[in-house]
């Protein structure tokens, strides 16, 4: 398990709640996504030995490092935003990823002039309104099928225009008393438009004189002894109450925002953030803080301006629970960060509410429950990078890129580039590097090589971390400099027997305490460079790729290669020859010089 992740209490924990549950792994990968009607008994029932789960869920399971909750307020909620959750992670042990138009959705084509309410599997960006995804067709259509007859709403697919008849006669519907026929244009588009409005307060949930009227003709068709009509208007009901039951993880608006709310107990408090992106909620994070008054607005405002500096994506609306103060200023600042308007809403009412009050209950409950891990996480990442920057004297490190070099034979040498932000992992930035200047073991003309690429690319850390001691720290400096920049290195400085003791940093050697959350840390980031720069080291084995540098060259094979190590004493020989001396070799044409030399003077990023 996830240090600092104790299985057992957080069991305890869970709720007796629906929502979804999220299996990660060691390395932060998502493993399995799920929904439970109750997440106290399901999430737990996953921990439970011999209960013949099968073998893939066997394995799931062993790999689990710990899991996160999301509360909604119904199983409809709880398997919607499952299924969004899958399609944005494909999460491995998710079996089948379920594809849109598993859930159906009612369809009230306002673009029209006469509007139809009509089944859909897909919801588009139009001039309809959208209610749902539902979880049955069935009860989908029964409602549709209701509402048409009790508003008598048009079916056809005829382009219907006021005043036009476009039909010579009404259909069936229009006899039975099921369509006003706006067909025979005779039905003007306020009276259309007031049956329609009805219409749509029922699928808003306005619907208790509806199903009080279809309770007493249920009742009525018992009393008559017609009990399979009664049966009929009692699976209507049903179908009316599951269709018309609210939920918030999709957004028939399709719209980009983020759903922030904070709850707060003393001087803690906890921010949750949903991510609603298209229209669908695909995730959340949450954010522990520290809170100084009793004032929601001001600590809305502050995490606001705190949270959007270093995001790399600001939606189009944030709801918050609360006006805030500054919000034109902190608007603008976000609208030029964006380049597009960006505005703060407070909603008072309906969807988007409800929305902003399940953020508040998540977070709550992470608060409540879980404010004991959030503090230990904050105390191991962010804590621990405070630690190091006091003990170097450096204020405000956030990104820290570590590198580590690996030997394995002749010319092949390997490098690692490992990046940490806050404390934590950033494995989208790391880097693998095979070094292509240096024959043979020589760590410090391949840290040489290693920054020097490195720096070539821009988009500098607030701090350097180097495997080795003094040699490795003047080598980075030198490579820095002739960059023209000044950015920190630190090395580790080991004892006999390797493990670190100290940092190097200055000209100095500046003791660290081992029992100490910065040390944990650097000791964090020194494996994960090691561990990056094996792996690198066993997919070359295992491809059989571990060979002379000069293979990589198109077109230099054994031959060749062999011609070339005759002529030159060392790679850097060979790197620093030019293409009419390389040509004067025989066996080397000219356009294989041009290749070689081209190799080793163009961009050495990899």
């Amino acid at each position: 398990m996830r240090e600092g992740f104790d299985l057992d209490e957080e069991l305890k924990k869970l709720p007796h709640k629906p929502g979804v549950y999220v299996m990660y792994d060691e390395q932060d990968v998502i493993l399995y996504v799920g929904k439970a009607v109750d997440l106290h008994n399901r999430v737990r029932s996953y921990f439970r030995a011999n209960i013949g789960r099968g073998p893939w869920i066997d394995r799931m399971v062993s790999m689990i490092s710990y899991f996160e909750i999301i509360i909604t307020d119904s199983e409809l909620e709880a398997l919607v935003l499952e299924n969004n959750l899958i399609k944005e992670n494909h999460p491995k042990y998710n079996t089948m990823l379920m594809d849109d138009k598993t859930y159906p959705f009612i369809k009230v084509t306002l673009g029209e002039e006469y509007p139809r309410v009509v089944f859909s599997r897909d919801m588009k960006k139009d001039k309809s309104r959208y209610f749902g995804p539902y979880t049955s067709a069935a009860s989908v259509k029964d409602t549709i099928e209701l509402v048409n007859t009790l508003f008598r709403l048009r079916t056809c697919r005829n382009n219907v225009t006021n005043g036009v008849k476009t039909k010579d006669r009404p259909c069936l519907n229009y006899h039975m008393g099921r369509c006003m026929a706006p067909c025979q244009g005779n039905v003007p588009v306020e009276e259309y438009a007031d049956q329609l409005r009805e219409a749509l307060e029922f699928l808003d949930g306005r619907y208790d004189d509806i199903l009080k009227d279809l309770e007493k003709r249920m009742q009525e068709a018992s009393e008559e002894m017609n009990f399979e009509k009664a049966a009929h208007i009692r699976d209507l009901m049903a179908s009316v109450r599951a269709c018309v039951q609210k939920q918030k993880i999709t957004d028939s608006g399709q719209s980009d925002r983020d759903i922030l709310a904070i709850a707060e107990e003393g001087e803690n408090a906890v921010a949750q953030v949903f991510f609603i992106r298209s229209g669908k909620m695909i995730g959340r994070e949450h954010f522990f803080m520290k809170v100084t008054e009793d004032d929601l607005a001001v600590h809305i405002g502050d995490f606001i301006k705190q949270y959007y500096v270093g995001t790399p994506y600001i939606p189009r609306e944030i709801f918050v629970q609360c006006k805030i103060d500054e919000a034109g200023v902190i608007e603008d600042w976000l609208s030029s960060k964006r380049e597009g308007r960006v505005y703060i809403v407070a909603p008072k009412k309906g969807q988007k509410e409800k929305l902003v009050e399940l953020a508040y209950k998540n977070a709550l409950q992470v608060l409540k429950q879980d404010s004991e891990r959030a503090l230990r996480e904050e105390k191991r990442t962010l804590g621990a990078v405070k630690e190091i920057g006091d003990i170097l004297g450096i204020e405000g490190i956030s990104r820290v890129e570590a590198f580590d070099i690996s030997n394995i034979s002749g010319f092949e040498n390997v490098g690692s580039m490992v990046v940490f932000e806050k404390g934590k992992p950033k494995k989208s930035d790391y880097r693998k590097f095979k070094i292509k200047t240096v024959a043979g073991p020589d760590d410090y003309a391949c840290m040489r090589e290693v920054m020097t690429r490195r720096m070539s690319h821009g988009g500098y850390p607030d701090l350097f971390l180097m495997d080795g001691g003094r040699g490795q720290v003047n080598i980075a400096l030198e490579v820095l400099k002739e960059f023209g920049l000044d950015i920190p290195v630190c090395g580790m400085v080991k004892d006999d027997h390797h493990r670190t003791r100290g940092l190097y940093y200055d000209n100095k050697e500046l003791p660290i305490d081992r029992n100490s959350e910065g040390f944990k840390l650097i000791t964090r980031i020194q494996d994960e460079a090691h561990r990056f720069a094996i792996t690198y080291h066993r997919s070359l084995r295992s491809k059989d790729q571990v060979h002379s540098i000069l293979d990589d060259i198109p077109g230099v094979g054994p031959g060749r290669r062999k011609i070339l190590m005759k002529h030159f004493e060392s790679i850097d020989e060979l790197k620093d020859a030019g293409i009419d001396r390389l040509a004067s070799i025989d066996g080397i044409p000219r356009n294989i010089a041009e290749e070689i030399h081209s190799f080793f003077h163009s961009d050495m990023v990899e």
